[in-house]
């Protein structure tokens, strides 16, 4: 049993020896979008900080979820948050599970190129939402008479740029349309849909997404709108961005192919070395090679046959 658990956990280390060698060497190549992903996730912060400058609590809007759905109070209003955290703990459990599985059908760092991909546009529009119109919140620290619904005037640019973090964004107001927690929930749960493997947990996260709008709803957290807003257009931001984006390489094969199409720079030198191969009497591809071959020799037994054709005539 002990030798069995040792050969298992040498062969387990060596696994994730290998897989770390290839996430570094892609993560060497992509990490400037890595980084741009992340900083962008700063600058969603700080525009969710700024509109609640603007904030001005007033009366809660007539909403049709809120109607339907019961209030869940203040005492309850950690199962919404409770619920998202389990959903991003276990996405990024998920694209972390190569360096432990043998079964690999994802890289991690390409897989968080393109979520963060996903996010950023979507947080784009959504920033451009919430800024043209600030609607009353509906969250209980933003409704009228509490004193966290208006934020006083920054005595410095760093209070601005540091964004009272965890508090500032924990109780924000203002950056209602659309909901921030649902772009995550849904960006996770296609990216799933798309290279997960478990077709029970794919019904199981769709179930969470809506289980997820239900009680963000229910919290009054959000107006409905909110909800509904994010649903549609993050569904429509994946498949559209999710077209744009080259397929990540399937891990059966050994080739990495770029994450993002060529620059014109890197295309045109491409182009020339390709014409220089060709020009020396190399092509780009051996089986390219070894049809011009075939087709040249046909056409040099062609030229013979013709010129003995020619000579016998002559004769």
């Amino acid at each position: 049993m002990t030798l069995y658990i040792g050969r298992e956990a040498s062969k387990l280390w060596k696994r994730i020896c290998a897989e770390t060698t290839t996430e570094i060497n892609l993560l060497l190549d992509n990490w400037k979008y890595l980084l741009a992903g992340l900083i962008f996730q700063y600058i969603h912060g700080l525009a969710a900080r700024g509109v609640h400058y603007l904030h001005r609590p007033g009366p809660t809007l007539q909403d049709l979820g809120f109607f339907i759905l019961p209030e869940l109070g203040q005492d309850k209003g950690y199962i919404s948050e409770t619920v998202f955290t389990c959903v991003f703990l276990s996405f990024l459990l998920w694209t972390f599970h190569p360096f432990i599985f043998k079964t690999k059908k994802i890289y991690t760092v390409l897989v968080w190129c393109r979520v963060l991909a996903f996010l950023v546009a979507s947080q784009i529009l959504r920033i451009i939402t919430f800024y043209s119109t600030q609607l009353p919140g509906p969250n209980y620290h933003c409704r009228e008479g509490s004193k966290l619904a208006r934020l006083p005037k920054p005595e410095s640019v760093l209070e601005v740029l540091l964004i009272n973090f965890p508090r500032g964004v924990i109780y924000g107001c203002g950056d209602l349309i659309f909901s921030s927690h649902m772009i995550f929930t849904l960006v996770f749960v296609l990216t799933y849909q798309k290279y997960g493997t478990q077709r029970c947990i794919k019904q199981l996260a769709w179930l969470v997404a809506i289980i997820q709008s239900l009680l963000i709803v229910a919290s009054r957290k959000h107006y409905t709108v909110d909800v509904v807003v994010a649903w549609y257009t993050v569904n429509l931001v994946v498949f559209f961005i999710d077209k744009k984006l080259p397929e990540l390489p399937d891990r059966t094969s050994g080739n990495l192919p770029l994450l993002l199409p060529l620059s014109t720079k890197d295309k045109d030198s491409k182009t020339k070395e390709e014409n220089q191969k060709l020009l020396n009497g190399n092509s780009v591809d051996p089986a390219d090679w070894r049809r011009r071959s075939e087709v040249n020799g046909k056409t040099m037994e062609d030229a013979n046959g013709l010129h003995a054709d020619t000579a016998m005539n002559g004769a």
